[in-house]
Protein backbone atom coordinates (compact mmCIF):
# COMPACT_ATOMS: atom_id res chain seq x y z
CA UNK A 1 0.00 0.00 0.00
CA UNK A 2 3.03 2.72 1.00
CA UNK A 3 2.55 6.42 2.57
CA UNK A 4 -1.12 7.78 0.79
CA UNK A 5 0.50 11.26 1.38
CA UNK A 6 3.60 13.68 1.68
CA UNK A 7 2.42 14.75 5.08
CA UNK A 8 2.47 10.57 6.05
CA UNK A 9 6.10 10.64 4.84
CA UNK A 10 7.15 13.63 7.11
CA UNK A 11 5.55 12.25 10.01
CA UNK A 12 6.42 8.89 10.09
CA UNK A 13 10.33 9.11 8.02
CA UNK A 14 10.52 12.84 9.47
CA UNK A 15 9.26 11.84 13.08
CA UNK A 16 11.91 9.06 13.45
CA UNK A 17 15.01 11.93 14.11
CA UNK A 18 12.59 13.69 16.46
CA UNK A 19 12.80 10.61 18.01
CA UNK A 20 16.00 10.29 18.06
CA UNK A 21 17.13 14.17 18.65
CA UNK A 22 14.72 13.86 21.80
CA UNK A 23 16.98 10.62 23.35
CA UNK A 24 19.47 11.13 25.67
CA UNK A 25 22.53 9.06 24.14
CA UNK A 26 22.31 9.35 20.35
CA UNK A 27 20.50 12.98 20.52
CA UNK A 28 24.11 14.36 21.58
CA UNK A 29 25.61 12.44 19.02
CA UNK A 30 23.61 13.51 16.40
CA UNK A 31 23.58 17.26 17.28
CA UNK A 32 27.65 16.93 17.49
CA UNK A 33 27.93 16.05 13.76
CA UNK A 34 26.19 19.73 12.95
CA UNK A 35 25.24 17.89 9.65
CA UNK A 36 22.42 19.37 7.44
CA UNK A 37 20.76 16.69 5.65
CA UNK A 38 18.18 16.81 2.91
CA UNK A 39 15.77 13.44 2.42
CA UNK A 40 14.13 13.74 -1.38
CA UNK A 41 11.64 11.28 -1.43
CA UNK A 42 9.72 10.11 -4.26
CA UNK A 43 5.96 8.36 -4.59
CA UNK A 44 5.11 10.44 -3.33
CA UNK A 45 7.18 13.41 -3.80
CA UNK A 46 8.50 15.28 -0.98
CA UNK A 47 11.61 16.03 0.85
CA UNK A 48 12.74 16.18 4.46
CA UNK A 49 15.41 18.25 5.88
CA UNK A 50 17.22 16.96 9.03
CA UNK A 51 19.71 20.07 11.09
CA UNK A 52 21.62 18.06 13.62
CA UNK A 53 23.30 21.04 14.94
CA UNK A 54 19.87 22.21 15.84
CA UNK A 55 18.56 19.31 16.49
CA UNK A 56 15.56 19.96 14.14
CA UNK A 57 12.77 18.37 11.14
CA UNK A 58 12.24 21.15 9.11
CA UNK A 59 9.82 21.56 6.15
CA UNK A 60 9.91 20.33 2.77
CA UNK A 61 10.23 23.66 1.64
CA UNK A 62 13.12 24.49 3.95
CA UNK A 63 16.50 25.87 2.04
CA UNK A 64 19.74 26.10 4.29
CA UNK A 65 23.02 24.89 3.41
CA UNK A 66 23.13 21.05 3.39
CA UNK A 67 26.23 18.85 3.69
CA UNK A 68 24.52 16.20 1.87
CA UNK A 69 21.09 14.97 -0.07
CA UNK A 70 19.63 11.44 -0.16
CA UNK A 71 17.48 10.49 -2.95
CA UNK A 72 15.19 7.65 -2.43
CA UNK A 73 11.43 6.72 -3.02
CA UNK A 74 9.58 6.60 0.26
CA UNK A 75 9.20 2.84 -0.09
CA UNK A 76 12.98 2.59 0.68
CA UNK A 77 13.32 5.55 3.08
CA UNK A 78 10.64 2.92 4.84
CA UNK A 79 12.43 -0.15 4.45
CA UNK A 80 15.41 1.55 6.05
CA UNK A 81 14.18 2.05 8.83
CA UNK A 82 12.70 -0.73 9.52
CA UNK A 83 16.46 -2.61 9.39
CA UNK A 84 15.97 -3.88 5.98
CA UNK A 85 18.49 -2.15 3.63
CA UNK A 86 21.63 -2.11 3.39
CA UNK A 87 22.98 1.54 2.76
CA UNK A 88 26.05 0.79 0.92
CA UNK A 89 24.74 -1.99 -0.94
CA UNK A 90 21.63 0.04 -1.80
CA UNK A 91 24.02 3.31 -2.98
CA UNK A 92 25.88 0.82 -5.30
CA UNK A 93 22.26 -0.50 -6.71
CA UNK A 94 21.49 3.19 -7.22
CA UNK A 95 18.47 2.28 -4.81
CA UNK A 96 19.80 5.52 -2.71
CA UNK A 97 21.82 8.64 -4.57
CA UNK A 98 23.76 10.49 -2.36
CA UNK A 99 25.17 13.90 -3.40
CA UNK A 100 27.56 15.43 -1.16
CA UNK A 101 29.63 14.23 1.76
CA UNK A 102 28.88 10.50 1.90
CA UNK A 103 31.25 9.68 4.31
CA UNK A 104 29.49 12.05 6.85
CA UNK A 105 26.38 9.70 6.01
CA UNK A 106 27.97 6.29 6.45
CA UNK A 107 29.16 7.63 10.00
CA UNK A 108 25.62 8.28 11.04
CA UNK A 109 24.07 5.15 9.86
CA UNK A 110 25.46 2.97 12.86
CA UNK A 111 23.76 5.61 14.98
CA UNK A 112 20.14 5.03 12.97
CA UNK A 113 20.53 0.89 13.82
CA UNK A 114 18.86 1.83 17.62
CA UNK A 115 15.77 3.14 16.13
CA UNK A 116 14.76 0.57 13.92
CA UNK A 117 12.33 -1.28 16.53
CA UNK A 118 11.01 2.11 17.77
CA UNK A 119 10.37 3.19 13.98
CA UNK A 120 8.11 -0.21 13.62
CA UNK A 121 6.67 -0.12 17.32
CA UNK A 122 5.39 3.40 15.99
CA UNK A 123 3.64 1.74 12.68
CA UNK A 124 2.56 -0.58 14.79
CA UNK A 125 0.49 1.82 16.83
CA UNK A 126 -0.93 4.04 14.84
CA UNK A 127 -2.70 0.90 12.93
CA UNK A 128 0.00 0.72 9.86
CA UNK A 129 1.03 -2.90 9.49
CA UNK A 130 0.32 -2.23 6.01
CA UNK A 131 3.80 -0.12 6.01
CA UNK A 132 5.67 -2.98 8.18
CA UNK A 133 7.97 -5.25 5.48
Amino acid sequence: MGFSSADEVRRYLGGVFETAFADPEIGPKLRDTGLVLRFAYSAPDTSIVIDCGQGAVLDADADPETNATMSMSAETGNAYWQGKVNLPLAMAKGKIRVEGNVASLLKLAPLSKRFFPVYVETLRADGRDDLVV
